[in-house]
Formats: C-alpha cells, sequence, structure tokens
C-alpha cells in the first residue's frame, strides 16, 4: 500500500524536468475494498503526474557561518603614490572566513582598482554577513510564533523565510543525481 509523501502547495525537484515545481494535486489511486491506496501520484502543473521517486523535498544546508572579519592586506603591485586615491591607500581588503588569517574572499587588484569604494562597501557586506543571516533566522522564527504581527512585520518575516529558504536549499540527491545535476 502506497502512502503520499508530498502534499499539496510542496516545492519539490522534478528529477525528469529538471526544475522545481509546486505539488498542485495528490492524486491517490484507489480499489475497491482496500483502505490505503495503491499507489500516489502528483501532478505539478508539468504536463504529466510524477511518482514520488521522481521527486525531491527541499534539504536544509544550515551551515555555521562563524566569525567574519576584515582585514587589511598590502597592495604589492602599487607605490602609495598610485593608490593615493583610496580609502586607505597601499591596503585592500580581504574578507577572513577562517578562525586564522587566511581563507575566504578576496578581490582582484585591478577590479579593487577599479572601484575602491564599492568593493571596501562590499567587503564590509560580506563580513556582515553571517550577523545579518542571523538576523532573518530570527526574524522569519518570529512570525512562526507570532499570528498577530502588524502586517509590515508580517511581509517582512516572509522576505526573510524566502531570502532563508534560498540560502539554505538545494535539490536532494536521488538515485538519478547525476542527470539532474546536469539540466
Amino acid at each position: 500500500m502506497a502512502k503520499a509523501v508530498f502534499h499539496k502547495h510542496q516545492r519539490v525537484f522534478v528529477g525528469p524536468v529538471g526544475t522545481w515545481a509546486l505539488v498542485e494535486e495528490v492524486k491517490p489511486h484507489w480499489v475497491k475494498d482496500v483502505e490505503e491506496p495503491i499507489r500516489v501520484a502528483y501532478d505539478c502543473g508539468l504536463g504529466r503526474d510524477f511518482t514520488a521517486d521522481e521527486l525531491s523535498a527541499e534539504q536544509a544546508d544550515h551551515v555555521e557561518a562563524g566569525h567574519w572579519r576584515v582585514l587589511r592586506a598590502k597592495n604589492k603591485w602599487q607605490t602609495l603614490e598610485e593608490c593615493a586615491g583610496h580609502p586607505f591607500p597601499g591596503t585592500f581588503p580581504v574578507v577572513v572566513t577562517e578562525a586564522m588569517d587566511w581563507g575566504g574572499w578576496r578581490v582582484p587588484a585591478a577590479e579593487y582598482d577599479r572601484a575602491p569604494h564599492r568593493i571596501e562597501a562590499q567587503g564590509r557586506l560580506l563580513a556582515n554577513s553571517p550577523r545579518l543571516l542571523e538576523i532573518a533566522e530570527q526574524l522569519a522564527a518570529l512570525a512562526s510564533e507570532d499570528v498577530d504581527l502588524p502586517p509590515a512585520l508580517a511581509e517582512l518575516s516572509r522576505s526573510a523565510e524566502r531570502v532563508l529558504r534560498d540560502i539554505n536549499t538545494r535539490p536532494a540527491t536521488s538515485g538519478n543525481s547525476a542527470r539532474s545535476r546536469a539540466a
């Protein structure tokens, strides 16, 4: 006997098509005098019904980001006179994502030289993104706890949930993972 694995309006990865879709309808196949359906199909609005083994649910990949910080690296390619217009002449930002002072995000010198103020702002944003992630998680949790939120706060909470879903979700791996990755 079969039981439904997915529910209506659930977001699933459709392996044969290689795309995400919502389950529009759960279609149990019944037989007379049997208490449970013999199989269950799922209509995802893609032209045909799919079985549970062709679909994959979202899986959250919650990764601890750690303490990120901006360090200053010495600019080896330019003299102080050549980079006098930079916010911090003679250096460029390096966002360190490890406990040691290595590993993380760096920017090529030519790109930094082209727009140093923009790169400095991006470095600060990257370094603070783990804290922004925590704020988004707290905001999303607030929405799930309190049903009487003001409309503006409820909309912010829904936006935070969408951002968190984009950050933490990847397609589940299944037997046809090579085919779904190629799509």
